[in-house]
């Protein structure tokens, strides 16, 4: 700190530059009184809008956790909030109410955000709290406006919470119609899937009848009843071809053995005839039993999209029961809703405590900058006043102080002026620096009680 390094120092630096300081602290006070009386007053008001529960508790999915009252007024009050401040939204109230038109000189951008940070949206949390795993609980919803016109201000409290009121009732019904819309929608979808692929398997089923797997142990048993008729018929076979034949190796036939050749060679034709018919009728149900796994298999993949989509099915219809319920609860207004529970009035008084915070604030950083302008003249133009800055800085220890004597001035007034100008002298019997304290500091409470 230079030549500053202890209380009795600083205490010297303070009142080498009193004048400095105080004629610093007296100009930036006045400018800081004269800057809070050229802000324009601001008056404050607000709405207050009460969420009540629904009347009919609302239908919720199965497993799904129900919601509290005023749970899904916080999504509900961030959406309209969003809505309130658009643009468009905030341009309209502003020719709405002629806001703005004492100032013409501020564009439509600077309308816009005064408005915006003019107005303020509060929820107020739910005496109850809420469960671990649910949404934020609200019971009320405060719209604070702060305007320079106290009936203005009103008007745009209240404008904003019918705003609320008209969103939120239209809300609840676009939402419910909406979702009974997608449900009915889904439901439709869902239902021609579920027609389309019962037509696709029927299709199949037809095309591969003879493979279907409930078919599988009848044409195992037709296989092997096909396997005995074909034994039996090779057997006749063979009994009639060895009859044919010692007939036709005797060397003298009679009638009788040409008609039973004749005879003989029709049955064997019968039974070769026999003979591949059960052959052919053999691989073909062989070949029905060969696809019978690819087609259960098939078969298994559409019972298993059938079932999926009937599920889906099923929770749609349920859902959309559910949504038909909620539309009508919204329709009669028996479920959760918003009313106006206490209108803004136009306030009396303008909102106090801004022009006496600038007005100490100012006289405050005046002290503080005349403080720290004294210690830079201090530093910037070093002098060593006392025996302990001697010591300190050139290390040499004086033998004897000498006080700094005044020549007498002889005007009018001299004696006044000591008596301010001399460090040493008591005003009142008291401090000079304790009594030039207090009435900097009377004057900084008389100046607050002024503008207050």
């Amino acid at each position: 700190m230079g030549q500053i390094q202890s209380i009795e120092e600083l205490v010297s630096l303070l009142l080498r530059r009193r004048w400095l300081i105080i004629l610093i602290t007296l100009a930036g006070l006045l400018g800081s009184v004269i800057f809070a009386k050229s802000r324009p007053d601001v008056f404050e008001t607000a709405a207050v809008i009460q969420i009540e529960g629904a009347q009919v508790a609302e239908p919720t999915a199965p497993g799904a956790q129900a919601q509290p009252d005023g749970g899904g007024a916080a999504q509900i009050l961030q959406t309209i909030e969003q809505r309130l401040t658009t643009r468009d939204a905030l341009k309209a109230v502003v020719a709405r109410h002629n806001l703005f038109a004492d100032q013409p000189q501020m564009t439509s951008d600077e309308k816009l955000v005064a408005l915006r940070t003019a107005v303020t949206f509060q929820a107020v949390d739910s005496a109850g709290g809420q469960a671990f795993g649910q949404g934020r609980s609200i019971s009320a919803i405060i719209i604070s406006v702060r305007y320079g016109d106290p009936d203005t201000a009103a008007e745009l409290a209240n404008d904003f919470a019918q705003g609320i009121l008209d969103q939120s009732a239209a809300g609840q019904r676009d939402r419910a119609d909406m979702n009974v819309a997608f449900f009915k929608e889904e439901e439709a979808r869902i239902y021609n899937q579920i027609s389309k692929l019962e037509a696709e398997v029927a299709d199949y089923k037809n095309a591969n009848a003879n493979a279907m797997p409930t078919l599988a142990d009848a044409r195992r048993d037709e296989i092997v009843s096909l396997s005995d008729d074909l034994r039996q018929a090779t057997q006749d076979l063979v009994g009639l071809q060895g009859e044919q034949a010692a007939i036709a190796a005797k060397p003298q036939q009679r009638e009788t053995d040409k008609r039973r050749l004749d005879d003989i060679a029709t049955q064997i034709d019968v039974l070769n005839a026999q003979i591949a018919s059960i052959n052919a009728r053999k691989a073909d149900v062989e070949t029905a039993l060969a696809a019978t796994p690819e087609v259960e298999r098939v078969l298994a993949g559409y019972d298993r999209q059938l079932q999926q989509l009937q599920g889906q099915y099923d929770n749609v219809t349920q859902r959309m029961a559910e949504a038909e319920t909620t539309q009508r609860l919204a329709e009669r207004q028996q479920s959760e809703r918003f009313t106006l529970l206490d209108r803004a009035l136009s306030p009396d008084y303008a909102s106090g405590g801004g022009k006496k915070k600038i007005a100490i604030a100012g006289a405050v950083a005046s002290l503080l900058g005349a403080i720290a302008l004294a210690f830079l003249l201090d530093l910037a133009k070093p002098v060593v006043r006392t025996a302990a800055q001697m010591q300190r800085q050139l290390d040499l220890e004086p033998v004897v102080c000498i006080p700094e004597i005044r020549a007498p001035k002889g005007r009018v007034g001299s004696a006044a002026l000591r008596l301010i100008d001399d460090p040493k002298r008591p005003i009142f019997g008291l401090p000079r620096f304790a009594v030039i304290a207090a009435g900097v500091t009377l004057a900084l409470v008389l100046t607050a009680a002024v503008i207050g």
